[in-house]
């Protein structure tokens, strides 16, 4: 009777309950499991468990909207050190990937920033930074460039803050396909930094924070560059990042995670924007042997690994790019499971033929169907 509804033989049936034939397939698996009736994580040997990352939309994107059209100042709900504390604990919770606990913490958090705002602008800067990075990952792009154009505001006339509140801007930009705009907001926010008065008596050093803030910047344009298509100003822009990143030191209170492994890694993003899909591919599997690597934060490793699994679809290779997804979901399941951009690549390399198992299981726990 499997046999069947399936449409196939009762050999094919009873090699695959014999183990004799793998259910590899994502589709096929599907199918098995409507005939069958269960659930498809049984078919998988997975528990009927909601992933503790979740998967999909992720709720309280409505609360950072509220926070974000409040216009009142608020009293100091706490100091500025505890503020700070605050700040400091949602950087480290949204680099973990932990965006469900970002989304609970930003309301609060923008709120308390707000209120310490005419003492400490940075801890608002940052706050709006965090809200903007999470918004485009889940996205909320045209949400998240209007919390990085409040942190650009806030800012004021700090040049390496109101650059620190840029990249987030032009990462939002180029979310929403506005990459020419993204490249002008970094070149002009890169130029500001570069063409500050040098150390004296009435100006405080740049120190290694600017360096890396500019780095990043250059970065940001790079990657504009190659979305607009334009490979010879994309590669001038990240040459010019290494020659910033073989002086960044180790200090980087702006959260950019900036030095020479970031820069390959935008080369090879860069590649994929510009359909050199080979070289970017090359270049990935170079870079990821690097020991810098291993020290990126969990959402930056992940959220690369995305981008490098778009090189290996358009090369051919749906076999690596699963290889790189499942990679990915190990680092930080958010990435994978949250992102909409994964998950469009995820579905992709699902309905390969045939689908590698492991990303025929990571399809399903993400709820993905063809």
């Amino acid at each position: 009777m499997l046999a069947d509804r399936l449409g196939r033989s009762k050999s094919w049936v009873d090699k695959v309950e014999r183990g004799v034939r793998a259910l590899d397939r994502y589709a096929v698996i599907q199918e098995v499991a409507e005939v069958l009736r269960v659930d498809p994580l049984v078919l998988l040997g997975e528990r009927r468990t909601t992933p503790s990352t979740g998967a999909g939309r992720l709720d309280g994107v409505d609360g950072i909207r509220a926070a974000l059209a409040r216009y009142d100042v608020p009293h100091p709900t706490g100091s500025v050190a505890e503020t700070g504390r605050h700040v400091g604990h949602a950087w480290l919770t949204y680099q973990h990937a932990r965006y469900d606990q970002v989304i609970r913490l930003l309301p609060r958090l923008l709120h308390a920033a707000q209120g310490v705002r005419s003492a400490e602008p940075e801890l608002l800067v940052q706050a709006y930074r965090i809200a903007s990075s999470v918004l485009v990952k889940l996205g909320e792009a045209d949400l998240g460039w209007l919390a990085a154009d409040r942190a650009v505001a806030a800012a004021g006339g700090d040049r390496v803050l109101a650059g620190a509140a840029t990249i987030s801007a032009a990462q939002a930009l180029r979310a929403l396909g506005y990459d020419r705009l993204a490249l002008v907001a970094a070149l002009a926010a890169a130029h500001r930094i570069a063409s500050a008065p040098p150390p004296g008596p009435e100006t405080s050093p740049a120190g290694p924070a600017a360096t890396a803030v500019h780095g990043t910047l250059l970065l940001q344009a790079a990657l504009a560059a190659a979305g607009c298509g334009d490979a010879h100003r994309a590669g001038e822009l990240t040459g010019r990042a290494a020659e910033v990143a073989a002086r960044v030191a180790a200090d980087d209170p702006h959260r950019t995670g900036f030095g020479p492994v970031t820069v390959e890694l935008a080369e090879v993003v860069a590649a994929v924007e510009l359909g050199d899909a080979r070289a970017a591919v090359v270049r990935h599997e170079q870079v990821v042997r690097r020991d810098a690597w291993r020290l990126l934060p969990a959402e930056y490793r992940a959220a690369y690994l995305v981008d490098a699994a778009r090189a290996y679809l358009r090369v051919g290779d749906p076999g690596g790019a699963g290889r790189v997804l499942v990679d990915a979901d190990g680092v930080a399941p958010a990435e994978v499971r949250c992102r909409p951009v994964a998950r469009t690549v995820l579905a992709e390399v699902a309905s390969a033929r045939p689908a590698p198992a492991g990303v025929a299981r990571l399809a399903t726990l993400v709820g993905l169907s063809r």
